[in-house]
């Protein structure tokens, strides 16, 4: 597959309890990618597998009408998930708590289909969208600015689990948001 090229066999469908384990491993395997230098090298080479596998373990262990996890595969497995927590802010409206592409398939569309179908889902809620993005992962952030996404927060990063020791330094935080999750469907 070359990079740049759309994927031919691409398909979506939601999250079962059995997709916990492909899950997290593409959830770990991208925070050990994005994520040095802001989580520690200690968790992100031991400790981010059964702290990823345990919290999408309990997330896909039954259908939850509050949050949507939403898989991207092709017929080599799971290329990519996008993970969305409805009406999880007042003011912000629902939380994209997670949106992963495996690293060979990104600038395929994968991560912009899965957006798109956040954002579809969100407007039916009549909600914003919003999510937070490391400071330091500029890749994510070109790509959550091309789709519209503006940063309106700067804030401290807390701990994977609560775990002090799972930081790097003092990591900062960016919110990301949609006012108007239709903005998300379109790039400019």
């Amino acid at each position: 597959m070359t990079s740049g090229h759309p994927v031919t066999d691409l398909r979506f469908r939601l999250a079962r309890p059995a997709d916990a384990v492909a899950v997290a491993r593409l959830h770990a395997d991208s925070w050990r990618r994005h994520y040095r230098g802001a989580y520690a090298d200690a968790f992100l080479n031991g400790d981010v597998d059964g702290d990823r596998l345990a919290i999408w373990t309990e997330r896909l262990r039954e259908p939850d009408p509050r949050s949507r996890t939403i898989l991207a595969e092709t017929g080599e497995g799971l290329v990519g998930f996008a993970h969305t927590i409805f009406e999880d802010d007042p003011r912000w409206g629902a939380l994209l708590d997670n949106l992963h592409v495996v690293a060979r398939d990104k600038r395929r569309g994968i991560g912009s289909r899965l957006l798109a179908l956040t954002a579809e889902a969100v407007l039916e809620r009549r909600t914003g969208l919003y999510l937070w993005v490391l400071e330091q992962n500029l890749d994510a952030r070109a790509f959550y600015e091309a789709r519209r996404g503006r940063c309106v927060e700067r804030v401290p990063v807390l701990p994977p689990g609560g775990v002090a020791s799972r930081l790097k330094g003092a990591p900062i935080g960016l919110r990301y948001a949609w006012p108007n999750a239709a903005l998300a469907l379109y790039p400019e």
